[in-house]
């Protein structure tokens, strides 16, 4: 059932991740959308002194993926594809994503997410397709309050 526990299961599995003890991000699930929230680090800098792209890319397919995974209460998604824009760099401030489905069938979404900067200036946007996967929604995966 999609329900507000949902939704904070899913922030919990989200936010447990190890990959996120890296980022230290924030995120706020609703129905079919997802806010995701980055500090911006020196340490996420290459060698052009502002943030690699490949954290542009992690931003875009979190908050895209959740906005999906957040009408799916079995199951977690895989991301299928994902195409990214990079628009301009940021150097400082946070890194703000909103991901937001556009459509979906099935086990069928397609979702889209807009990265802002501090300042409120886009700074890049993708878009994604992800399907159901074979792994359930668990406490063992930190889908749990």
């Amino acid at each position: 059932m999609i329900s507000n526990e949902h939704f904070r299961r899913l922030e919990n599995m989200y936010l447990t991740a190890l990959c996120n003890d890296y980022y230290q991000p924030k995120i706020k699930i609703s129905r079919g959308m997802a806010e995701v929230i980055i500090p911006v680090d020196k340490k996420y800098f290459h060698a052009a002194n502002a943030v690699h792209g490949s954290v542009y890319f992690k931003i875009m397919d979190d908050a895209a993926f959740f906005a999906a995974n957040s009408l799916v209460a079995d199951f977690s998604l895989l991301t299928v594809s994902f195409n990214v824009n990079f628009i301009r760099p940021v150097t400082s401030g946070e890194m703000k994503a909103v991901g937001k489905v556009i459509y979906h069938s099935g086990k069928y979404f397609f979702s889209e997410s807009i990265v802002h900067d501090s300042k409120g200036r886009e700074i890049a946007r993708g878009s994604g397709n992800f399907v159901k996967s074979a792994v359930a929604l668990t406490k063992e995966i930190g889908y749990k309050l």
